[in-house]
């Protein structure tokens, strides 16, 4: 039922960016490169983000708490008054 409806709007998307009218645009050779820089940090992105929740959930699931970090006290000293 689900992917009916995925291919579904798959179907109207792509229509619909079928049907669009011509631009008449141009695009300087400049522009090809900011599309790849820009997928490029995209994917890198991406792949930091996967890597911080893969870390996390493995963390998880082996038990372990949050470890000290340089720099970091292991009990914070009380507040006083």
């Amino acid at each position: 039922m689900l992917i009916r409806r995925g291919l579904r709007v798959a179907f109207v998307v792509a229509a619909c960016l079928l049907i669009a009218p011509p631009a008449h645009a141009y695009l300087d050779p400049g522009t090809g490169s900011m599309l790849l820089s820009a997928l490029i940090g995209l994917a890198a992105a991406v792949a930091l983000g996967v890597k911080m929740f893969w870390y996390r959930l493995v963390g998880l699931v082996r038990g372990r708490g949050r470890r000290v970090g340089p720099g970091e006290a292991k009990d914070p000293p009380p507040a006083s008054e």
